[in-house]
């Protein structure tokens, strides 16, 4: 079985924890104190029973066993308020899964868009939007004629109801890039 330096770890990374079973990092910080040795700080998820384990340390050093876990493109169809639906769009197979599963994407996705589902034992755990998606502004505060500074940043939301950090000259109704890792405003995509 493969394996990855704790220092090598991301958002997303997924492995086997002290055989407690398979999670995913969910947040991580490398920590780099005045005195004493450099660790990661992680807060990690089980992806089968979604329990969350925070503050967890490791040396940077240690070598944590990777899951083998199965990715493939969905397509988002709908939801019915409970379970959220994704479609294979080679094989048509409809999966279904819970708001904790796709939490995190759907700051990002809206229906007919295409996803990276992850699966581990052929059970689907997780759903990543793009890295980086097109999305409408529906709310902000107006920009100021003449303001055309790109360090000043204003609250937005996205059609999708995402708050995110924009520049002050976009306005409602405009297109704009976001990098769905960071949340970040990438560029102005138009009208």
């Amino acid at each position: 079985m493969a394996s990855i330096l704790a220092g090598d770890i991301r958002k997303g990374t997924t492995f086997e924890y002290n055989g407690k079973g398979v999670y995913t990092v969910t947040e991580f910080q490398h920590v780099k104190p005045g005195k004493g040795a450099a660790f990661v700080r992680a807060t990690i998820k089980n992806v089968v029973t979604g329990q969350v384990l925070s503050d967890i340390t490791f040396n940077p050093t240690a070598k944590l066993e990777t899951a083998q876990v199965e990715t493939r493109k969905m397509e988002y169809l709908y939801t019915d308020g409970e379970f959220y639906t994704f479609m294979d769009p080679d094989s048509y197979e409809q999966i279904s899964l819970n708001h904790d599963q796709v939490e995190e994407a759907l700051k990002y996705i809206k229906e007919n868009d295409v996803v990276t589902v992850k699966f581990l034992s052929g059970e689907a755990f997780s759903v990543e939007p793009e890295n980086f998606v097109n999305l409408k502004i529906i709310e902000c505060e107006p920009g100021v004629k003449g303001n055309t500074a790109t360090n000043v940043m204003k609250n937005a939301v996205v059609e999708t109801g995402a708050s995110i950090k924009v520049p002050m000259f976009i306005e409602e109704g405009e297109v704009v890039r976001i990098d769905t890792r960071t949340g970040e405003y990438m560029s102005r995509v138009g009208k």
